[in-house]
């Protein structure tokens, strides 16, 4: 089998994913394996060319400096035929140097790849624009709000028109399996996938979770499309007798399939999807507390911050003022609590959903 060489020149942000990196990486390694051949070679890019340190703390070598490696391409006929930014779990800052290395790399024809937060260094070239690109569920409320002309999905890649982005985490692997698909045959990827013991890669436009943990076992189509319905609303809440109207389901039938498999009521998991995009936005933007209330359906910043406060047990201001002490402290620092975390402590009241879908 003759296989046309690739070169990924991959570009560490500060704080970028390890886990994503190197499940990126080790597909092509086990690529190279399997195929008993150098087909594929990467390089290892920082800012400054020094080691680059990752989100849990610890450093990579890399093997040049982003402004080397721009002077790099192009040379002796060798240049990265996908480059690629892997990001961490918090967006970037604005990276001008970034910005021009994927304008230029663009410019000669070569396919960008962002992985985790990296789509939003390629989002804020305007490269992204009209383009599908998959966004971590995390990151996807501060992303839609910061770049409409963007089609984000919340799955676990996308490939559209060469710019491939994936949401980081083991999708991290799924994608780079792609592009061994694109240049040798599925056999080929089986096998790499037999080697890391990968029992099923997903698929471009796979979902990465049902919303709020709802569970990946649910096989109830009735209950996907009221969840469905329900995460397409999430600025305007919908009526439960509306959405059972979509499904055709009755309200009782929908009442009872939410408490057997999901184990709340659709008022509160409604409530709770809402008040998860509002945390997301709290932590992952710099939009006003206000703005955030209404973007996420509540008719006032005291409802939103009675609702906030049941849930993560402290309020909107201070959750933000939390999230930017931690980013101040670095990735060593304590995680901000998330929704689950709190309503093992706390054991919320069900009667925090009123108002909601009801």
């Amino acid at each position: 089998m003759k296989v046309t060489k690739r070169l990924f020149s991959f570009y560490l942000a500060p704080g970028f994913s390890l886990q994503a990196f190197s499940s990126a990486v080790e597909a092509l390694r086990l690529a190279n394996e399997v195929l008993e051949s150098e087909v594929y070679a990467w390089r290892i890019v920082s800012d400054d060319g020094h080691p680059a340190r990752s989100s849990c703390g610890l450093t990579i070598s890399v093997d040049t400096s982003l402004k080397d490696e721009r002077s790099f391409i192009g040379k002796m006929g060798l240049f990265p035929s996908v480059a690629v930014v892997c990001g961490g779990s918090h967006p970037p800052t604005v990276n001008r140097t970034v910005h021009g290395w994927l304008r230029e790399c663009r410019a000669r024809k070569l396919s960008l790849a962002g992985i985790a937060s990296g789509v939003f260094s390629i989002a804020q070239t305007g490269l992204a624009d009209g383009r599908k690109c998959a966004v971590h569920w995390e990151q996807y409320p501060a992303f839609v709000e910061q770049f409409p002309n963007v089609a984000a999905v919340q799955s676990a890649f996308e490939i559209d028109d060469e710019t491939y982005s994936c949401s980081g985490g083991d999708a991290a692997f799924d994608m780079f399996v792609q592009f061994v698909i694109e240049d040798c045959d599925s056999l080929v990827a089986s096998r790499v996938c037999e080697k890391a013991v990968a029992m099923r890669v997903r698929q471009p436009g796979d979902r990465q979770r049902l919303p709020l943990h709802a569970g990946a076992a649910i096989q109830h189509d009735g209950l996907l499309r009221i969840i469905e319905q329900m995460e397409m609303h999430l600025d305007e809440p919908v009526a439960l007798k509306d959405v059972a109207a979509s499904s055709c389901l009755s309200r009782r039938q929908i009442e009872r399939i939410f408490s057997q498999k999901i184990g709340r009521s659709p008022a509160r998991y409604y409530l709770d999807m809402r008040l998860e995009r509002a945390h997301l936005l709290i932590l992952n933007s710099q939009l006003p507390i206000v703005e955030i209330a209404m973007a996420c359906g509540f008719v006032s910043a005291s409802h939103f911050s009675k609702a906030y406060r049941d849930s993560y047990g402290m309020t909107p201001r201070e959750a933000r003022s939390e999230a930017i002490e931690r980013l101040r402290r670095g990735p060593a620092a304590r995680p901000v609590r998330h929704i689950d975390q709190v309503e093992r402590a706390s054991g919320r009241q069900a009667n925090a959903a009123q108002n909601a879908c009801s």
